[in-house]
């Protein structure tokens, strides 16, 4: 049923364990693997291990409910994690949901499973995740005070995610004038449109079909100083290059921020070539990593997440960083 373990092996797994599970592509080649033991032992959670489910990217909607179904009916379940497959299996499971939260149903695909009163939950949490690690790079009144824009490489779920946070999650007063959006296809940034005409902001958003770094390199070039600027393509990781040519110039004091933590990750080594020059703060996708796994794991175990927590959390991952 494309069910895998993280490398070496099974943990073993005995009576009264219960299952936190991960449900992706590769999952154990994720640095979650390596860190949920120590994640499990600091939040006192020591009869929960950690399951990987490996499917093919879009696989077939039998494989998607084959592992929902296990994963509803098990006692020993308790729910879990989902990447890349996040808006297949929403699709191909959304009659086995008992509860859908406000953000699945809009952005119509799940991140997060869990149980409660009952109840098999399906959740968005990269609206929350991405908020969270957002705001850790941009403070409270930038927006305001700066008049920067948001330029956003990708229209897939991440980028998404960060689009609702930027639009919504603070006052009027404190959003980016404006958020370009530039994707390969045009299909991605449809379905991104009709998700942002649905919410009450007066943001203004443009949609940019093009996949020729060029474009992409004048695009950077018409950003006010200290705007945003998202590679959420996956490239550098997934895919090879980056969005934009090595001849691209960053605005001035620009937020930069990669979201990948390993991998090539180009798109991260362009930005921190001119870092110096022109005043970039500069991120990787570590500590989005770190708020994604957190908040499931808030939402699966019922635990709060307070700064100090997750501090704390993002201490003991901080060795697992690159990829075994």
């Amino acid at each position: 049923m494309g069910h895998t373990t993280a490398e070496p092996g099974p943990p073993p797994v005995g009576a009264g364990t219960r299952h936190f599970s991960f449900i992706g592509v590769t999952t154990a080649k994720s640095a979650i693997m390596r860190v949920f033991p120590a994640w499990a032992e600091h939040l006192g959670l020591k009869d929960v291990v950690m399951r990987g489910y490996d499917l093919p990217l879009h696989a077939p909607a039998e494989r998607y409910r084959e592992v929902v179904q296990e994963l509803r009916s098990g006692p020993e379940e308790l729910g879990g994690l989902v990447t890349t497959h996040k808006i297949d299996l929403f699709n191909a499971c959304r009659d086995l949901f008992d509860y859908v939260d406000p953000y699945a149903e809009l952005c119509g695909e799940v991140s997060c499973l869990s149980k409660r009163d009952g109840l098999f939950r399906a959740h968005a949490k990269d609206p929350i995740s991405s908020g969270r690690a957002l705001d850790e790079l941009v403070p409270q009144g930038y927006w305001a005070a700066s008049g920067a824009e948001v330029l956003l490489f990708g229209a897939g779920g991440s980028n998404l995610a960060i689009s609702l946070h930027l639009m919504t999650g603070r006052p009027p007063e404190d959003r980016p004038g404006r958020i370009v959006v530039v994707n390969r296809s045009p299909g991605r940034l449809e379905s991104m449109r009709s998700v942002h005409q649905r919410l009450p902001t007066d943001v203004k958003v443009e949609y940019v079909h093009n996949a020729d770094p060029r474009e992409n390199d004048e695009l950077l070039k018409q950003l006010p100083a200290g705007s945003l600027v998202v590679n959420g393509t996956g490239m550098g990781k997934d895919s090879p290059g980056s969005p934009i040519s090595w001849d691209a110039r960053f605005p001035e004091n620009a937020l930069v921020w990669e979201l990948n933590y390993r991998g090539e990750l180009d798109f991260l080594h362009q930005a921190e070539r001119q870092q110096k020059a022109h005043g970039l703060v500069v991120e990787d996708g570590w500590r989005y990593f770190i708020h994604g796994w957190t908040c499931v794991v808030e939402e699966v175990f019922d635990v709060e997440m307070t700064p100090q927590v997750v501090s704390d959390l993002s201490s003991l991952a901080q060795w697992a960083r690159e990829p075994v």
